[in-house]
């Protein structure tokens, strides 16, 4: 993982992130009040946004992270995803430490490398700066895929 200055990013990450900042004003969210956004860039250029759908019915909410990713998979089935930007907001300013995804989110995100056979950049924003890490698995290193329910 690398800490970058939001002027230290490149074109590619600024724009991915800025789609997950915009992100949080459609996030639904008004049990917790903690806005996620989501970007996820996939290999033909497209971006795919998302944010947090919470329910009255926990846990029958969806974290920012999982509505990208599934919504790149239910539409470009084929397209690997290369980059995926987070972003959270509550108190009325984003976050000025960059908000880490929940378990669950990180086993999608390793599902997601796996099944395209490559890496994905996580891109976690914060006011102070963004965490900027090569692949889903440096989020989560004991890795669980298909492999290891075959015994």
């Amino acid at each position: 993982m690398r800490a970058y200055q939001w002027d230290e990013l490149t074109e590619e990450q600024r724009e991915v992130v800025s789609i997950a900042k915009e992100q949080i004003h459609h996030s639904y969210c008004p049990y917790s009040h903690f806005h996620v956004g989501a970007a996820a860039k996939l290999a033909n250029g497209v971006i795919i946004p998302g944010c947090n759908q919470e329910n009255a019915a926990y846990p029958s909410g969806l974290c920012a992270e999982r509505t990208a990713l599934f919504a790149a998979g239910a539409q470009y089935p084929e397209q690997p995803v290369e980059m995926l930007a987070i972003a959270c907001y509550t108190g009325g300013h984003f976050t000025g430490e960059p908000g880490s995804p929940c378990g669950a989110c990180r086993q999608v995100m390793l599902e997601t490398e796996h099944r395209y056979g490559g890496k994905m950049q996580v891109l976690l924003y914060g006011e102070k700066e963004t965490y900027v890490f090569d692949s889903a698995s440096d989020l989560l290193p004991l890795i669980f895929v298909s492999e290891n329910l075959k015994g």
